[in-house]
């Protein structure tokens, strides 16, 4: 046996990824019109024609954790890594969750979501299916996630500043300069960056900002994002390849209940680099 990983959905991870590496994805909620779906159950289509009949997101129940635990649990434990707590609250059900299931279950706060997220899941079950102890698959994520990167775009920041998660000032200036908003998300909150006259300089920041922190001979795990955008999202991975030879590399495609927070039209990159040496 090996430690099992169990994430929830706003990690974004492709679902064949998701089951190649042996990791568990719980699905967190909305409600739209007044009835609860999980995540997955609506197309992003389907949720963008309908946002006028209110919609409201939530966090798996931690029965739901606790059955999705006990479901994987083997001899050596399970880390349920979660996206930030400070933007839902995944985290405390999964706390929750761990006091309900009997044997060795860690709960990790990635401080990040969606492929940032992705990325220190997909760190931790590498090192969970070479045989790593928990203690080594929780602190394999601490280290990623201590280095990991998200940089998106988004046609407008309205629908952060609705949540509460940017300064209204932010999104009133990008709407009133025609400007392009970029941000960054890190140690759990969304950061306003300079924005951009169009949105083709806004996806070269992203590549410029990745290249411009690499590490010389480490080596590069990265995900692109979209929110219903695949063509942009797949343009950042060739510039980054024709660069650079990633380790890990997915196309990741925000959930329903993500975009509900960002809007429509985000593309984004997350990554970080590895210094470690190969074993």
């Amino acid at each position: 046996m090996s430690v099992s990983i169990v994430t929830d959905s706003a990690a974004s991870l492709p679902p064949d990824l998701a089951a190649c590496h042996d990791i568990t994805v719980v699905p967190m909620s909305l409600t739209l019109g007044g009835i609860s779906y999980r995540d997955g159950d609506l197309s992003l289509a389907e949720l963008l024609s309908r946002l006028d009949e209110g919609v409201t997101t939530s966090a798996p129940s931690p029965g739901e954790v606790a059955k999705a635990v006990e479901e994987s649990l083997g001899d050596d434990g399970v880390l349920v890594l979660t996206i930030a707590g400070t933007m839902s609250g995944t985290f405390h059900a999964a706390h929750v969750a761990s006091s309900l299931v009997d044997g060795a279950v860690r709960v990790f706060d990635t401080e990040t979501a969606a492929g940032a997220e992705g990325l220190v899941v997909l760190a931790a079950a590498l090192v969970a299916r070479d045989g790593g102890r928990l203690d080594e698959v929780e602190a394999t994520a601490a280290h990623v996630r201590d280095r990991v990167r998200l940089v998106a775009t988004v046609d407008s920041l309205d629908h952060l500043v609705r949540s509460g998660r940017v300064p209204g000032i932010a999104g009133r200036a990008g709407r009133s300069l025609g400007l392009n908003p970029l941000f960054e998300f890190r140690r759990g909150h969304p950061r306003p960056l300079r924005p951009a006259l169009s949105r083709p300089t806004a996806l070269d920041r992203m590549t410029a900002a990745l290249f411009n922190s690499r590490v010389a001979g480490a080596r590069l795990h990265v995900a692109a994002l979209h929110a219903g955008a695949p063509e942009p999202a797949e343009r950042l991975l060739e510039q980054v390849r024709a660069e650079v030879d990633p380790a890990t590399e997915f196309l990741g495609s925000f959930s329903p209940v993500m975009v509900v927070h960002t809007g429509p039209g985000l593309v984004g990159l997350a990554w970080w680099w590895d210094e470690r040496p190969l074993s």
